[in-house]
């Protein structure tokens, strides 16, 4: 998440930079060691099946035998293992994101109209058949992941969606994500983790047929594993570290601007965290409110280098650069809280998905209470991509019916398309039904 070199040239003497990154790079690229590594495995585990999946799994995932997949009675049951307390806020963040999910769904709507007299087209709305679902559990267990991945592709009516998730240190699975998991539909559970994983599940090496997509986040290994796969498989996103950009005036609380900086900063060391203001003053105090509460935060050893290597804190001359700067950025996720919400949510387009005013966080929605989808892009993906939804899970399949007395209208007009192309048996297609039709 940098400012493009363009832009900034464009908008010189409109902004200036408070905080600059300390590393004078992306906050991730692509590892040679972590391709390298990905391509072997892809290729092992392509040409041995569920045998090489299991090695890594020993290797990686201290798996000791026995069978990795979850039974129905486990996976059920999972929710009777946890608190209270986080059983409810599951309970709540899943049926809010199915809820989401659903209203998403209800506005695909098939269609066909008559284009001209005999010519019928028409669009359905047909769900992917399997889907495959990777649950991270790693360094901090993300548990609304199920209902973002999981659940929607449910609520976009996906018949079948398996879930692979890594182990904990005792060897057995997260029950918080399990039962996440359960709420979201899922049909089946494997504790594995990593690559093999993803191939396990692309390869169809799991009891199953292979999936026809791909989801959910996890480490660069994870990531890379998907980059290589697609094709294969189709994928949600390439998402990097995560991100959040905060655009605030002097309206804005210092205090709750830095917190929600360092929010997502703790996701990773290398999680950007980027401050555009129209405000000096409340630039500088925000920046002092972050190095206060990192002097607190239990956090600090991930969100403290996160915020020095890749925070920014920009001010801009006015809203207007205020908005081209935050667009060049194309945020994962982007806070708004100024006096004039309104008009930002209207002039902004780069984004993976916004929260306006004091009272939005991105913790709503990365923990599932706020419905909406928290796998977005990253990295300027934002440009040109949105979030996952339930969209993306259904294939909007085209049709065209047409009709005797539509013919000579069509077949006349690629006949003179297809001869001038040189295109003979295109042609023919046209040629041979304006035959048909002037004999009957």
């Amino acid at each position: 998440m940098q400012f493009t070199p363009a832009l900034l040239e464009r908008l010189d003497g409109s902004f200036h930079h408070l905080k600059t990154p300390l590393v004078d790079a992306p906050a991730a690229q692509r590892d040679p060691a972590v391709i390298s590594t990905v391509s072997k495995m892809l290729a092992d585990i392509q040409g041995r099946g569920l045998d090489a999946v299991l090695d890594y799994a020993r290797t990686l995932d201290r798996y000791e035998g026995g069978d990795i997949e979850l039974s129905s009675a486990q996976i059920a049951s999972s929710g009777d293992r946890l608190a209270p307390d986080l059983r409810a806020a599951i309970e709540l963040g899943s049926e809010r994101t199915k809820a989401f999910a659903a209203e998403q769904r209800g506005r695909l709507h098939d269609f066909e109209t008559e284009l001209v007299p005999g010519l019928t087209t028409g669009v359905r709305y047909v769900p992917v058949s399997r889907v495959g679902a990777y649950l991270p559990a790693g360094r901090f267990p993300l548990t609304a992941s199920a209902f973002m991945t999981v659940g929607v592709a449910k609520a976009a009516g996906v018949p079948t969606v398996i879930a692979c998730t890594p182990p904990q240190p005792d060897g057995g699975a997260n029950d918080a994500v399990v039962y996440a998991a359960h709420l979201s539909g899922v049909d089946r559970v494997f504790v594995l983790g990593g690559v093999q994983a993803l191939a396990a599940m692309a390869y169809g090496l799991l009891g199953d047929l292979p999936v026809d997509m791909l989801v959910g986040a996890g480490n660069a290994f994870v990531a890379e594993a998907k980059r290589q796969l697609f094709g294969t498989v189709a994928i949600d996103l390439l998402a990097g570290p995560s991100e959040v950009a905060v655009l605030s005036d002097d309206s804005a609380d210092p205090e709750i601007v830095a917190a929600d900086l360092l929010g997502q900063a703790e996701h990773g060391p290398n999680s950007p965290a980027a401050l555009v203001t129209t405000s000096e003053e409340h630039g500088r105090a925000v920046i002092a409110a972050v190095e206060r509460q990192l002097e607190t935060l239990a956090t600090e050893p991930i969100a403290g280098p996160a915020w020095r290597d890749f925070g920014t804190v920009t001010v801009a001359a006015d809203r207007e650069t205020a908005v081209a700067l935050m667009d060049d950025l194309a945020p994962e996720h982007l806070e708004v809280i100024t006096i004039d919400d309104g008009w930002y949510h209207d002039n902004l387009r780069n984004y993976g998905s916004i929260f306006l005013g004091p009272w939005s966080t991105v913790a709503y929605s990365d923990k599932g209470m706020a419905g909406t989808n928290h796998v977005l892009p990253t990295a300027g993906g934002a440009k040109h991509s949105a979030g996952l939804s339930v969209s993306r899970f259904v294939k909007p399949l085209t049709y065209q019916r047409i009709s005797r007395e539509a013919t000579p209208d069509l077949a006349e007009a690629v006949q003179t398309i297809s001869d001038s192309e040189g295109m003979a048996a295109h042609s023919a297609t046209a040629t041979m039904r304006l035959a048909t039709y002037a004999q009957e």
